[in-house]
């Protein structure tokens, strides 16, 4: 592997902090003073200078930012056939902060159809350049773990082995739309093995009734099955998230509960991990990623804060997580995306940017050319 190949050595998980152009569009259009054509020429243009961003600090991999989205999920979600979104009673409650009211239900069979989101791809295809596209979308596990079964009908999947099973044949749709579309990298986004590592969200599945370690072997088939058939020049990775909104985090503990069925047993190409803070635990459960083809891209580089990490101590840790698995299996991004939700992390543009600047700048010293 290259700093030329997916999952590249220096990489990018995912959104970026919205500009002002977008966000007074967004709120223009709200008041009923901008039609959707004039909004997505504004995103447009957002985007193409998100990707002139991005090669200028000198990543090979390029995305648009999530700059047409508010949630990193939601807005795929709810662009599926069966899928509806809510109004919630309350949004969802992160460390000492709450997201807007806002979630998904299944309402009907689920379907994949003419999703909005491929057009997204297209044009950021389109303006890439020589950089590679990347696609983000939620992972299917996290359309049912936050409600679980009370957020898919009964009526319409009285068995939730069938709703599981519906689900990972729309992410194969989904999967071979997109590349059909020219997506060569796709992402998965998914808290959920996070939460299966945390002992307080554990707590909540059952008290709601459900097995964590039930749903986590439910949650491997399906993602597995999902990935039936994919194409051999297709890469696929999944970012494991412990939350990210405004800066904060839901969810803390160590790979170790989920390492040996996830890295084990899920046949994903890449595993972004978040390596930011003590709250991810150590490297061992790095040991489970498989030899050869399989990548660990290490979180090294918060997009918390703004704050510049130290390039030295990030190259001890890479070395360090080489004790677990190859250097050559080893990649570096930032621990997640700047803003999973359109609000965004508390840091400026130019620190993001110094933040993927230098990303690249510890590869290449690592990796090399």
């Amino acid at each position: 592997m290259s700093l030329n190949a997916a999952p590249f050595r220096a990489d990018v998980v995912g959104s970026l902090l919205r500009p002002d152009s977008i966000k007074q569009a967004r709120l223009a259009r709200q008041a009923g003073e901008l039609d959707a054509q004039a909004l997505r020429r504004v995103e447009d243009e957002a985007i193409r200078h998100a990707v002139e961003s991005q090669c200028q600090c000198g990543l090979n991999v390029v995305t648009d930012g999530e700059f047409r989205r508010a949630w990193w999920h939601f807005d795929f979600f709810e662009g599926l056939e069966g899928v509806e979104g809510y109004d919630a009673d309350q949004g969802i409650q992160f460390n000492g902060v709450q997201t807007k009211s806002r979630s998904v239900k299944v309402t009907g069979k689920l379907g994949f159809g003419e999703h909005p989101m491929l057009e997204d791809f297209k044009y950021l295809a389109s303006i890439s350049g020589s950089a590679m596209p990347k696609m983000t979308i939620p992972s299917p596990s996290v359309l049912h773990f936050r409600s679980g079964r009370k957020a898919v009908s009964a009526e319409v999947y009285p068995d939730i082995d069938d709703f599981f099973d519906d689900l990972a044949k729309v992410y194969q749709q989904a999967i071979k739309a997109f590349y059909d579309a020219g997506c060569r990298y796709l992402q998965l986004d998914d808290t959920v093995w996070a939460y299966l590592c945390s002992d307080a969200q554990r707590q909540l599945v059952i008290e709601r009734g459900e097995d964590p370690d039930v749903l986590a072997k439910a949650y491997a088939r399906t993602i597995n099955k999902a990935l039936e058939g994919k194409p051999d020049d297709l890469v696929i990775g999944m970012h494991v998230c412990r939350g990210n909104f405004r800066s904060t985090w839901i969810s803390e503990g160590g790979y170790e509960p989920v390492a040996e069925l996830l890295f084990g047993s899920v046949a994903i190409d890449a595993y972004f991990l978040e390596y930011d803070t003590d709250r991810a635990g150590d490297f061992a459960p790095l040991r489970f990623i498989k030899p050869g083809h399989q990548k660990a891209v290490l979180g090294l580089v918060t997009s918390k804060t703004g704050e510049l990490e130290d390039p030295e101590a990030i190259k001890a840790r890479i070395h360090e997580a080489a004790q677990y698995v190859s250097l050559d299996q080893l990649c570096l991004s930032t621990q997640c995306g700047f803003a999973s939700t359109e609000e965004g992390n508390s840091l400026s543009e130019a620190q993001q940017k110094a933040k993927l600047e230098l990303v690249v700048q510890v590869a290449r010293d690592v990796w090399g050319e």
